[in-house]
């Protein structure tokens, strides 16, 4: 994978590496698979954080399923504002299916418990979990918890592997934080 030099110069650590992020993620895909076999599936990933976590966890997971997208956002420049917006776009019928529902990081645990019950009032699925790249250790406001968990990290605010910053570093291939002159307060 190509290295990106100049975008890994503006961060000040790198918390989790290509190697680590895919040997998680081989594991992860193994356990996703243990559990769904012979499962009508259905995923939703909760955009536009999780594409790449997304993109490479299913690759990796050897099961029928279909895949479909949900854009929500929270995030006002580092901290999450609270307010969960849903830009919902066609999706599957999750009738007597299974959903499982990936993002890239629970932190306030908002979006995911805001996503959840979404889902849960009115997709009729056979059951829902969730699977998130990054879960972020501080105190959860609305009790959401993942199903699955890739990486618990510090209380940190973190770019890269499909995280941003501005709508800046999502392409880079680790998790790492910025600098501090980087991030405006």
């Amino acid at each position: 994978m190509k290295d990106l030099p100049s975008l890994r110069r503006d961060l000040k650590t790198v918390l989790l590496d290509e190697t680590a992020i895919a040997r998680r993620l081989d594991t992860l895909a193994a356990e996703l698979a243990d559990h769904y076999r012979g499962k009508p599936l259905v995923v939703i990933a909760l955009m536009n954080g999780s594409y790449v976590f997304a993109s490479e966890l299913l690759r990796r997971l050897d099961l029928p399923l279909e895949v479909a997208f949900l854009r929500v956002s929270s995030y006002e420049g580092t901290v999450s504002t609270g307010d969960i917006c849903f830009h919902e776009n066609a999706l599957p019928s999750l009738a007597g299916r299974h959903l499982l529902l990936l993002d890239d990081i629970l932190d306030t645990g908002a979006t995911l418990q805001a996503v959840l019950h979404h889902f849960k009032a009115r997709s009729g699925a056979e059951s829902i979990r969730s699977c998130v790249l990054l879960h972020k250790q501080t105190p959860r406001h609305h009790g959401a918890l993942a199903d699955h968990v890739g990486f618990e990290i510090e209380d940190l605010f973190v770019v890269g592997y499909g995280l941003d910053y501005c709508g800046r570093y999502r392409q880079l291939p680790v998790v790492g934080v910025l600098r501090d002159e980087l991030i405006g307060h």
